[in-house]
């Protein structure tokens, strides 16, 4: 068993959910975060409310499963990410489970 851990902007939502389906990973958690890029210090430190500004809208989805449908996922938004003309990627990671009930 296996853990993996996809962000994505919020514009991929439905793509990243079409990438599940196509790797065979139907069960899985979703929220929706707000994601930060390379905010310089000097706007965060000028402004009580910088957190609030620069914010993207995102999603993050994690699923536990098999170790094989996380590579092909992995396959999957590999190419989805070659095809991307915006340098806001699909990500995810693949964490081991070292126990689970």
């Amino acid at each position: 068993m296996k853990l993996v851990i996809i962000t994505a902007v919020e514009e991929f939502h439905s793509d990243v959910l079409q990438l599940l389906k196509e790797s065979g990973i139907n069960n899985f958690s979703e929220s929706g975060i707000d994601g930060y890029k390379n905010i310089p210090a000097v706007l965060t430190g000028s402004n009580w409310f910088a957190a609030n500004k620069g914010a993207t809208n995102s999603i993050m989805i994690f699923s536990f499963n098999t170790e094989e449908k996380i590579e092909k996922l992995f396959s999957l938004i590999k190419k989805y990410n070659n095809d991307l003309e915006t340098n806001n990627p699909v990500r995810a990671i693949m964490l081991p489970i070292e126990k689970h009930i």
